[in-house]
């Protein structure tokens, strides 16, 4: 075996082992080849990611928002499903549960600024969490 690949004398391109003389990987290999390679590259780009990611995407915002965007898209789901009217499937409970939990949410600002937003409630303005 020499020191260089070999190449097509025809294109210049590096040969595939298969293609060199003399030479064959099995596919198991091949394919154990492949996933050893697949590892090493996540490691990387895992290592990477931790010691310039967030700075990596804040930059790329400020210099090509459009390539960021790309980036952001391609993350996404191709096919989505949005229900956005749940509530005709909740059933009873579970409506009576999520009118609680809003009330919950919005009764501390409803004191604060009395009932029809007048701002006579009973209590100081409530501090958003």
């Amino acid at each position: 075996m020499t020191g260089k690949p070999a190449k097509d004398p025809k294109t210049g391109r590096f040969l595939p082992r298969s293609d060199r003389a003399g030479a064959s990987i099995r596919p198991r290999a091949r394919k154990a080849v492949r996933t050893k390679l697949g590892e090493l590259f996540l490691e990387d780009m895992l290592s990477a990611w931790e010691a310039r990611g967030a700075a990596a995407i804040h930059a790329l915002i400020e210099k090509n928002p459009h390539d960021f965007l790309k980036a952001v898209a391609a993350l996404m789901p191709k096919d989505v499903t949005i229900n956005a009217n749940q509530i005709g499937e909740m059933t009873d409970e579970q409506l009576l549960q999520r009118i609680r939990k809003l009330d919950q949410t919005i009764r501390p600002f409803l004191n604060a600024q009395g009932a029809d937003g007048a701002g006579d409630g009973d209590r100081a303005a409530a501090e958003h969490q």
